[in-house]
């Protein structure tokens, strides 16, 4: 069983910067790709980021792709999410996911264990 629990999220300006973190237990994460997700009210939940199990190899959405940026500690156990040049669009619940297998993913029904959400903000 993992457990994922992010921090981070809050209120920011238009052109800012937040960086979100996922903080993963047990002693298998560094085995695991892991990916960041989003919902806005009333849409669906989105593909943001995804990093494989070494970090050597990354994927974004191309609504974020050159804004945002996704890196992993395996010695402490952390996922990050990095967010430069934010904007409205971007406000949404973003979720940790965790695979159980190394290879980095977009799809969201592929990954087993999910965060519980931390909110972000942009105001315009």
């Amino acid at each position: 069983q993992v457990q994922l629990v992010e921090s981070g999220g809050g209120l920011v300006q238009a052109g800012g910067s937040l960086r979100v973190s996922c903080a993963a237990s047990g002693r298998t994460f560094s085995s695991y790709a892991m990916g960041w997700f989003r919902q806005a009210p009333g849409k669906e939940r989105e593909f943001v980021a995804t990093i494989d199990w070494s970090g050597g190899s990354t994927y974004y959405a191309d609504s974020v792709k050159g804004r945002f940026t996704i890196s992993r500690d395996n010695a402490k156990n952390t996922v990050h999410l990095q967010m430069n040049s934010l904007k409205p669009q971007d406000t949404a619940v973003y979720y940790c996911a965790a695979r159980t297998t190394q290879g980095a993913n977009i799809m969201a029904s592929n990954y087993a264990y999910w965060g519980q959400g931390t909110q972000v903000t942009v105001s315009s």
